[in-house]
C-alpha cells in the first residue's frame, strides 16, 4: 500500500481527501460516518453572518420588547431554533471531541467585526484551522474590484492578529486577476488556498414565473477550473493549495495532485454517491500509486504543472485555436 499522507498547513493528515462543509458536516452521526469512510480531514459547516446579524436583531428586539406593538415588527425575522451562533459554537466544539481527523471551522462572513469576532470565537473551540470564506455579491455599480479586495485583504490581517491557528482562504473565481489577489493573500502568510467556492446561484422557475433557489451541485467537467490553476501556482506561492470543485473519484484526486495540488475537498460526491464514496476514492488513488510505483503522494505532486510541464502553454491557453489546426494533438474527454 502507498502512502498516502500529507501535510496540508502544518496539519497531519492521512490522506489528501477533504470533506467539504455541507450540511453533512453538521450532523454528528454523519461527520463520524465520514470519518470513518476514510477522510483525511473535514470542514465543518459554515457559521454564516445572517446568523450572526439574526441574534444581534433578536437581542435588540429582546431589549425593546413592548416599545412598538406592530404584527409586522415581531415578524421581520423568522424564529429559527438551534441555529444561532452560539449554537453553532456550541456544534463545533462537540465535532471537534467527537472525531480523531483534523476539524476546520468555516466562517462565511461580510462586515469587519464579524470576520474578527467570530474568527476568534470558533478558534477558541478547539479545531485544528479555519476557513474563510470569500465571495463579494455585485450590488452597486460604484464599489471597485480594488476596494472589493482590500477589504477582503483587510480581514485576512486582523483575523491574522487575533487567531494563531492555520487559516485557509476559500476564494471564488470572480476576480479580475485571481493569481494577482492570490498572491497578495500569500504575502499576509495565509497557510492555504482553497479553489474554488460554489456558493448560491439564483434561478427562475419559468413555469410559474418566480424565483427558484436551486442547490448548485457540481460536475465532473468542473473540476477543470480548479485544476488549471493548481497547476499555475505550484511552486509559485508557499500557501498549500486545495482543489475544489468536481472531485468525483480517485483518478480526478490523482489529476489535481499531478497539477500540484496538496489537497482536495469533495461534497457534490458524497451528495450523489454517499459518504462511502470517500473509501472508493481513496482506494482508487492507492491503485493508482501501486500501479505507477509511486511510494508518496510527494514522489509526483506537481509533476505536470505549468512549470515541470512539457506544455506549459496548456495552462495559460483560452481559446482551441491550436485544435482547430492540429486535431491530432488533443484527445477526447477522458472518461473516469
Amino acid at each position: 500500500m502507498a502512502n498516502l499522507s500529507t501535510r496540508f498547513m502544518g496539519l497531519t493528515l492521512e490522506n489528501p481527501i477533504i470533506a467539504g462543509a455541507s450540511d453533512l458536516t453538521s450532523n454528528m452521526d454523519s461527520i463520524k460516518r465520514i470519518e470513518q469512510a476514510g477522510a483525511g480531514a473535514l470542514v465543518l459547516k459554515s457559521l454564516f453572518e445572517e446568523q450572526v446579524q439574526l441574534e444581534r436583531y433578536k437581542l435588540e428586539e429582546d431589549t425593546h420588547a413592548g416599545e412598538n406593538l406592530y404584527a409586522e415588527m415581531t415578524s421581520l425575522f423568522p424564529k429559527l431554533e438551534h441555529a444561532g451562533p452560539k449554537e453553532h459554537l456550541m456544534w463545533v466544539k462537540k465535532a471537534k471531541e467527537a472525531v480523531r481527523v483534523p476539524v476546520i471551522a468555516s466562517l462565511n462572513a461580510v462586515n469587519p467585526k464579524t470576520w474578527v469576532e467570530y474568527a476568534r470565537h470558533l478558534a477558541d473551540q478547539g479545531v485544528d484551522a479555519l476557513e474563510l470564506n470569500f465571495f463579494a455579491t455585485p450590488r452597486d455599480f460604484q464599489t471597485t474590484s480594488s476596494q472589493v479586495e482590500e477589504e477582503q485583504l483587510d480581514a485576512v490581517r486582523a483575523i491574522r492578529q487575533s487567531v494563531s491557528i492555520p487559516l485557509a482562504v476559500k476564494l471564488s473565481m470572480f476576480y479580475s486577476n485571481p493569481l494577482h489577489f492570490i498572491s497578495q493573500l500569500d504575502a499576509e502568510k495565509v497557510n492555504g488556498l482553497v479553489l474554488f467556492n460554489r456558493l448560491f446561484q439564483p434561478d427562475i422557475n419559468a413555469d410559474s414565473e418566480t424565483m427558484a433557489l436551486p442547490f448548485n451541485f457540481s460536475t465532473q467537467a468542473d473540476n477543470r477550473l480548479p485544476l488549471r490553476f493548481a497547476g499555475l501556482l505550484h511552486g509559485k506561492v508557499k500557501a498549500d493549495v486545495c482543489a475544489s470543485t468536481g472531485i468525483m473519484t480517485g483518478r480526478d484526486v490523482v489529476k489535481m495532485i499531478l497539477a500540484g495540488a496538496v489537497t482536495v475537498q469533495v461534497v457534490t460526491s458524497l451528495y450523489r454517491n454517499g459518504v462511502k464514496s470517500l473509501s472508493g476514492m481513496r482506494e482508487e488513488l492507492d491503485r493508482w500509486m501501486e500501479s505507477k510505483s509511486y511510494a508518496s503522494l510527494d514522489s509526483f505532486r506537481g509533476k505536470l504543472s505549468a512549470q515541470n510541464s512539457e506544455d506549459p502553454w496548456a495552462y495559460t491557453r483560452a481559446q482551441y485555436a491550436k485544435m482547430l489546426l492540429n486535431q491530432k494533438e488533443f484527445t477526447e474527454p477522458v472518461g473516469v
